[in-house]
């Protein structure tokens, strides 16, 4: 295949590219390589993955631009078979100190990225990185009960999660979930109207290898990084919030799943995360933390955030039945092998 990636430079996009270089494909990457801006990161940070495909692959081309330029898109576009838009603004609180810049990539750029798809000739599969925050604080909604370190969704209904179907109307969703629902929409109707084929994957908790958290944004890795360097740790609300966690090895093989299955499926949206095997709340991973580093950070509580989750996760019904995908990399396992990676990579971080 012909494989574009836009974001490719960041935690998701270099997984995609990196797996779909090692099957043989032709790979082009392109990024605008704002995150160091964007977070007052270390510019060696933020070009960590970059220089990491390009040291490692050559069936990877690599190209310095943005997705809310259409001519760029739609050069890039022309003639691939597949397009993984992970290009974003990812954060909720930049979203609401900045909306303009958060609109303009996240839904801008992602009808760029549709318009240059349909213009191309190609028929090109789509897979978007929607999220949970589609569903806004109709989440909060659902009955909670509390136990000693989670809490726990109390109605039966959701004893898998929260399903595709879920309502995604007459909430809050912050400026960040509204760019994301718009551009899902989006490629929704693209896709219903035969113009691409689409997979759309309204993700939950996300984590890895060639992550690079920050507290807004990456909570594992950023409550990782801080357990092994000793920075203190600040906690929005109790620490009794859950996710289900998936890590992105698993994740890139359900976007592989459905575009094995494109010729068939031609559409699907679905929630995606590890499901209700694989969740954890916020001091339930500082205890694991402990467990494998033997450390644990000087943690403070703060108020909670707007449109805060107590408790999200993902029903996974559909993924599994659908794509025959279901996650294989436990809680444990996989934050084993983020503190193998933190530790092997220390120099990045100093």
């Amino acid at each position: 295949m012909n494989v574009l990636v836009t974001g490719g430079a960041g935690f998701i996009g270099s997984h995609v590219a990196e797996f779909y270089a090692k099957k043989g494909d032709s790979v082009t990457v392109v990024d605008n390589l704002s995150r160091a801006e964007i977070f007052n990161m270390n510019p060696k940070i933020s070009m960590h993955n970059w220089n990491y495909l390009k040291a490692n692959y050559k069936n990877i081309n690599l190209i310095k631009g943005d997705v809310r330029h259409q001519d760029v898109m739609e050069k890039l576009a022309k003639n691939v078979d597949a397009i993984f838009h992970t290009a974003a603004q990812t954060a909720v609180t930049t979203s609401l100190t900045d909306p303009r810049t958060d609109f303009e990539v996240n839904a801008l750029g992602t009808f760029n990225m549709l318009e240059a798809a349909r213009k191309s000739g190609n028929h090109p599969a789509i897979i978007f990185c929607s999220t949970n925050k589609v569903f806004g604080n109709n989440v909060n909604k659902v009955a909670l009960k509390e136990g000693r370190t989670r809490y726990e969704f109390a109605d039966p209904d959701y004893r898998n999660g929260i399903p595709e179907h879920f309502s995604t109307d007459h909430c809050e969703h912050t400026p960040y979930g509204c760019s994301k629902y718009l551009a899902d929409v989006y490629i929704q109707d693209y896709a219903e109207r035969g113009l691409i084929d689409a997979g759309i994957f309204r993700m939950s908790c996300i984590y890895g290898t060639r992550q690079f958290g920050v507290e807004d944004q990456g909570w594992v890795i950023w409550f990782t990084l801080a357990t092994m360097l000793g920075k203190p740790l600040n906690i929005y609300g109790d620490g009794k919030q859950v996710r289900d966690v998936l890590f992105v090895d698993d994740l890139v093989r359900a976007y592989d799943a459905f575009i094995r299955k494109r010729n068939k499926l031609h559409f699907g949206v679905f929630n995606m995360g590890g499901g209700m095997k694989n969740t954890i709340s916020l001091l339930e991973l500082l205890d694991l933390l402990e467990q494998e580093t033997g450390k644990r950070s000087n943690t403070s509580f703060s108020g909670w955030r707007p449109s805060d989750q107590k408790v999200y996760i993902s029903d996974i019904t559909k993924a599994k039945r659908i794509l025959g995908w279901e996650p294989e990399i436990s809680p444990k396992a996989g934050v084993k092998r983020l503190v193998e990676w933190v530790g092997s990579n220390e120099k990045l971080f100093s």
